[in-house]
């Protein structure tokens, strides 16, 4: 079977249940009408925060990408084939079930539109049915490696009720997280930046409130009783206690790497990251060679920081992401080979996506540490538009100054008709049609409003898993490998030894 190569391009919203899900049942069962055909190995392979731009396949002359391009050239491109949403978390949810992230939660209404931490009770309901739990009822093998990022536990530290065990994997090994900047040492913090930088203000005026009234007393300038001073310092102490504790472990808390249930490093070791991945995905391979797989490969690149090894940092035109890039081509060579090799290929369908498009505002100082997506708009046919973001500075293509576009309140203009676009004509969306320009125009509106009226009809209530109270740190549902809070081990190097 071809190998096949689908770019999925970020904020183009348009899945059904007809989406990976079905393609995948459907291979299936074609596969397995012919009596002399074995049902086919399914390999996925996906990428987080790739551009539509940064690839060979896909125009772009800079970056070497010949493996990816090879998938291209042998199998077919999927140029219309669109992501649910331009963040991780309700992108890979819809990805994983063939359904809009709204149905099953996992859409948000606030700023946080991911989950944020490991130690937050919002996740992947356990009932919704996802491709690995489909192929896993038709006896595939089915392994995860790599990327989570649908949630952890809902009550206690250990009852892993979003884990990907209990959504139709049988094997996990990875981060149940994302990469943050926390997660390399000495890279700027990205969490709450303002908010954590307010904290430190008020604790820095706390010392000096202290300071000043131990000051007062030893001097005589004023009376103060020391019970007050010590009141006073004790609020400080607990103060700075309670917020450093939720900050200042973060890299420890949410930077994890599981073997399904068991945590094997505690902070993630960035170094090994990618060649883990790699190996874990060959030796699965091997493991089930003999009988029907699912592997789905969810690459730690190449989000940010962009960890990079020594084998290929500074080796790219485009600096620190550039080198990601490649060395993530890399890898999906290094996997297509043990494929090769174990003599699959033939019977193996291959898949390659990102979740969504690149992470334009991501900089570090002046350099850009985010993708390119070519001709489309807004980092992430007929297009509607009811809501856009206010980009930043006006008339940019993303939210520079912003770690990311908000989607609501003093953010946002809402468009009343919709900002209309012909994408056949029109793929940047830079003139909007009119009645004047557009002789279907109204028409073209009034359908666009019965489908989204027919749309919210079929919505039913379900509970929001991204809302503030299942978004927030739980230190009881804090995975943890050490003496909470102190968490950290190496079972990864133990191994070896």
């Amino acid at each position: 079977m071809p190998r096949g190569l689908v770019m999925v391009r970020k904020l183009k919203i348009r899945i059904s249940r007809c989406c990976l899900a079905i393609l995948l049942v459907s291979s299936l069962l074609t596969q397995t009408c012919g009596a002399t055909m074995s049902r086919p190995n399914i390999l996925l392979i996906m990428a987080d925060d790739l551009g539509y731009g940064d690839l060979g396949c896909f125009g772009n002359s800079t970056l070497r990408t010949p493996n990816i391009d090879g998938l291209a050239k042998e199998g077919v491109k999927l140029t219309q084939h669109i992501a649910a949403a331009a963040i991780c978390t309700p992108s890979r949810a819809a990805f994983l079930t063939g359904r809009y992230p709204i149905r099953s939660g996992m859409a948000s209404r606030i700023e946080t539109r991911v989950i944020i931490r490991t130690g937050a009770s919002g996740g992947l309901p356990a009932n919704e049915t996802t491709f690995a739990k489909l192929l896993q009822q038709q006896g595939y093998t089915t392994g995860l490696i790599g990327k989570w990022h649908q949630g952890m536990n809902c009550e206690s530290r250990n009852d892993h009720c979003h884990h990907p065990l209990n959504h139709g994997f049988d094997y996990f090994y990875g981060t149940p997280f994302t990469l943050v900047n926390e997660c390399q040492p000495n890279k700027d913090p990205e969490m709450s930046v303002k908010l954590r930088a307010t904290y430190w203000f008020y604790t820095q005026m706390g010392a000096v409130l202290v300071f000043t009234l131990v000051l007062g007393r030893t001097t005589g300038l004023f009376c103060v009783e020391w019970k007050v001073t010590a009141f006073v310092t004790s609020c400080g102490v607990l103060f700075f206690i309670s917020w450093f504790a939720n900050y200042g472990f973060l890299r420890y808390w949410n930077c994890i790497v599981l073997r399904d249930h068991i945590i094997t490093e505690q902070p993630i070791k960035l170094e090994n990251a990618a060649s883990r991945i790699v190996k874990e995905s060959i030796s699965f391979i091997e493991r089930n060679k003999q009988e029907p797989f699912l592997l789905f490969v969810s690459f730690l690149h190449v989000h940010t920081p962009c960890f990079t090894t020594e084998m290929f940092h500074g080796k790219s035109r485009h600096g620190l992401y550039g080198d990601n890039v490649e060395e993530m081509d890399w890898m999906v060579g290094k996997i297509l080979a043990a494929v090769d090799k174990e003599g699959l290929r033939n019977n193996t369908f291959t898949y390659f996506t990102s979740d969504h498009g690149g992470f334009l505002e991501a900089r570090e100082g002046i350099d850009q540490l985010g993708g390119w997506n070519g001709i489309y708009k807004g980092g992430a046919l007929w297009k509607a538009h009811y809501v856009t973001p206010k980009f930043h500075p006006e008339g940019a293509g993303a939210c520079y100054g912003k770690r990311m576009c908000p989607c609501s309140g003093e953010s946002v203009t809402h468009h009343n008709p919709p900002l209309l676009f012909d994408l056949s004509h029109d793929p940047s969306e830079i003139n909007p049609l009119s009645p004047g320009s557009e002789p279907l125009f109204n028409t073209l509106v009034n359908q666009f409003k019965r489908a989204v009226d027919e749309h919210r009809k079929t919505l039913t209530p379900v509970p929001e898993q991204l809302d503030v109270y299942n978004t927030i740190w739980k230190p009881w549902l804090q995975p943890c490998c050490g003496t909470f809070p102190f968490c950290w081990c190496d079972r990864e190097s133990d191994m070896k030894a």
